[in-house]
């Protein structure tokens, strides 16, 4: 199996148990609510692409 996808399958399952945990103990969940969790990753994902610009005017 790739290491990527190894990755991303144990990312799931850790994603799985934590949900099973705070649940079965009835606790609210900690995700932000799906608008600022989807605009978080927006936001790295912008920065890193961002980054080599902004290096390069310090350099």
């Amino acid at each position: 199996m790739p290491q990527v996808l190894y990755i991303i399958l144990l990312s799931l399952l850790t994603g799985f148990i934590v949900g099973v945990v705070f649940t079965a103990l009835k606790l609210p969940l900690p995700a932000p609510n799906a608008i600022a969790g989807i605009m978080g990753i927006l936001g790295i994902y912008l920065g890193h692409l961002a980054w080599p610009y902004i290096s390069k005017l310090f350099a």
